[in-house]
């Protein structure tokens, strides 16, 4: 099992920034991509990002290309996703989840966080 706790959710005005957290344990090894979802009231879930632990390596979606960047602790198994430039419509909450292999659909995600919500005000 995988236990996976985000954090850093709030609310922020348009063009500002947060940096949400999500800490794993458990058997992290089993799990070695990690990825963020948003989830927003009437809109399908939506991939966001990814990040593969061991190599580094990331995708994002077109939409926040540029705006938001992924990345892994150095000691821990926490991924961070730093989101600048923030617009109303990243309006969501943001979930983040693990698995061996990690779809943009969300196939392949063993493990989901409970979620936390980022507000963007305009």
């Amino acid at each position: 099992q995988v236990q996976l706790v985000e954090s850093g959710g709030g609310l922020v005005q348009a063009g500002g920034s947060l940096r949400l957290s999500c800490a794993a344990s458990g058997r992290t090894f089993s799990s070695p991509v990690m990825a963020w979802f948003r989830h927003s009231p009437g809109k399908e879930r939506e991939f966001v990002a990814l990040i593969r632990r061991t190599s580094g390596s990331t995708f994002y979606v077109d939409s926040v290309k540029g705006r938001f960047t992924i990345s892994r602790g150095n000691a821990d198994n926490t991924i961070y996703l730093q989101m600048n430039s923030l617009k109303p419509e990243d309006t969501a909450v943001y979930y983040c989840a693990a698995g061996r292999v990690v779809t943009a659909l969300g196939d392949g995600v063993d493990y989901w966080g409970k979620g936390t919500l980022v507000t963007v005000s305009s």
